[in-house]
């Protein structure tokens, strides 16, 4: 098995380093934010997903807690795949929802907690 290639990707918005690699036929875009406080995990998400605009492509967040705010923003937007790592910050996997993802407000960066 090939070791896996991360570049650094540009993100505008972005106040955290994101990368991007690819597995199989899927582009993951990846961020951590689980030494940061608030705003900054909704601020970086949002960023993120306004990259997410095709099935094969995937956006991955660590955050050191589920990100309560920023689900109840744009969980209808998106699927969600939500995995508790074995050092107790969490993994979300934001895949592209066709009719669904278009309609987020990625605007929002405001943060209710």
């Amino acid at each position: 098995m090939s070791e896996l290639t991360k570049e650094a990707l540009e993100v505008e918005g972005a106040t955290v380093p994101f990368c991007t690699y690819t597995m199989g036929e899927t582009q993951f875009i990846e961020f951590d934010t689980s030494k940061c406080g608030p705003p900054d995990p909704m601020v970086n998400a949002m960023a993120g997903l306004k990259l997410l605009d095709a099935p094969n492509k995937k956006v991955v967040m660590i955050n050191h807690k589920s990100p309560g705010g920023l689900l109840a923003k744009i969980g209808e937007n998106y699927d969600i795949a939500e995995e508790a790592l074995e050092d107790g910050r969490v993994k979300l996997i934001f895949s592209y929802r066709e009719g669904e993802s278009e309609q987020a407000n990625l605007s929002d960066t405001h943060c209710d907690g």
